[in-house]
């Protein structure tokens, strides 16, 4: 794994400065609705337990106004070298199905609703969203495109009029994602950007541009940074995002097409590299997710950094919203909390020039000098 971790961090562009990113995804969307949920779908023989889901499904939810001020109390009583605290790049959706208006076509047309709207719906979320403006104000979370919405709705669509009757389960309790098992399910749920067929990327191009307007309208300013939700991305979509003022793109180092998008299979990304549109990558290199069992998160992640540092690499942190929400389990967030209490401390010991930074802050650098 070191061997790996040290080649990763090789290739593109370099700094002396001890940066750290957090870069954070999922907020906004929806998951869990609540624990009744989950145990009435556990009841009626939906598998929320396998794999990697699990913990999802079992912790994450919308934010509540406690996990928030939990998470930016925490950050603000810590700074780097120049005063500045830790900051969350909170990868973000703008939007959520309307259940209502989708049931009420029979499930013939997508609907969507600001996920500002969702919050009102959800127990201790009703004023959320100005906790959203006062961490923005206040320099510990910025907000950057994740998507219209973090679903598959073309497929989610089929799977619904084909009346898939654990898809319908969980509709009619207010979420989509369950586990199909590879011999049903074609594509991810979770997977916005996944495609059966190039037909679909026309669809794909109007859902960034909706969504980049509507984050435009619910955060008073344009996103910089698009990470597309769980990985799989048509390589012909960053042109309409960089139309739409898209100027940093997050990837996996090594980028792989879907199959459906008629695009070469493989390309190889690095931390600055800029693509025909001239966008710059953004590409991750430790990760923090203290929700998933059967890890040392605080030693395995600051290993991580200082493989980074080592090769003169700034530090970008993947570290998802589930880890601090307790909603629906409050020891949860209280794990998560005292875990990321726990690097802060480390990290700010054992590299006390380290900075910390939004995403669109580190492009900045790299675009200045490269």
């Amino acid at each position: 794994m070191s061997f790996h971790r040290n080649l990763s961090n090789i290739v593109g562009w370099r700094s002396p400065r001890k940066i750290v990113v957090i870069e954070s995804d999922d907020w906004g969307s929806i998951r869990m609705p609540s624990t009744k949920v989950f145990e009435e779908l556990t009841a009626l023989g939906v598998d929320l337990t396998s794999g990697e889901g699990y913990r999802y499904n079992r912790f994450d939810s919308l934010a509540t106004v406690d996990d928030l001020s939990a998470l930016f109390e925490l950050l603000a009583s810590y700074q780097g070298r120049d005063g500045k605290p830790p900051v969350f790049t909170a990868v973000s959706v703008v939007a959520n199905p309307d259940f209502d208006k989708i049931r009420g076509c029979n499930y013939q047309e997508y609907y969507y609703e600001p996920f500002t709207e969702t919050l009102t719906r959800y127990p201790g979320c009703q004023g959320s969203f100005d906790l959203w403006k006062e961490g923005i104000q206040k320099g510990l979370f910025v907000p950057q495109f994740h998507g219209r919405e973090h679903l598959n709705v073309n497929e989610w669509l089929r799977l619904l009029q084909k009346g898939h009757k654990q898809i319908h389960c969980a509709f009619d309790r207010g979420l989509w994602e369950i586990n199909l098992g590879t011999d049903e399910e074609r594509v991810s749920l979770q997977a916005a950007f996944d495609l059966v067929s190039k037909d679909e990327i026309s669809y794909q191009k109007s859902v960034i541009m909706e969504g980049l307007n509507l984050f435009e309208q619910l955060h008073g300013y344009k996103a910089k940074l698009f990470v597309p939700p769980n990985g799989p991305f048509s390589s012909c979509l960053e042109e309409v995002a960089a139309e739409k003022g898209i100027s940093f793109m997050s990837t996996a180092k090594i980028h792989r097409e879907p199959p459906g998008s008629g695009q070469a299979n493989k390309s190889f990304r690095w931390l600055g590299k800029k693509n025909s549109y001239g966008q710059r990558y953004i590409t991750r290199n430790c990760f923090f997710e203290p929700s998933s069992p059967g890890r040392d998160w605080v030693d395995s992640c600051l290993n991580e950094i200082s493989i980074a540092f080592r090769w003169h690499k700034p530090a970008v942190i993947s570290s998802h919203r589930v880890n601090y929400i307790g909603a629906l389990d409050p020891s949860n967030r209280e794990n998560g909390l005292y875990q990321l209490k726990s690097l802060l401390e480390a990290i700010i010991r054992r590299w006390p020039e380290v900075e910390f930074m939004s995403s669109e802050q580190l492009g900045e650098i790299i675009s200045e000098v490269v």
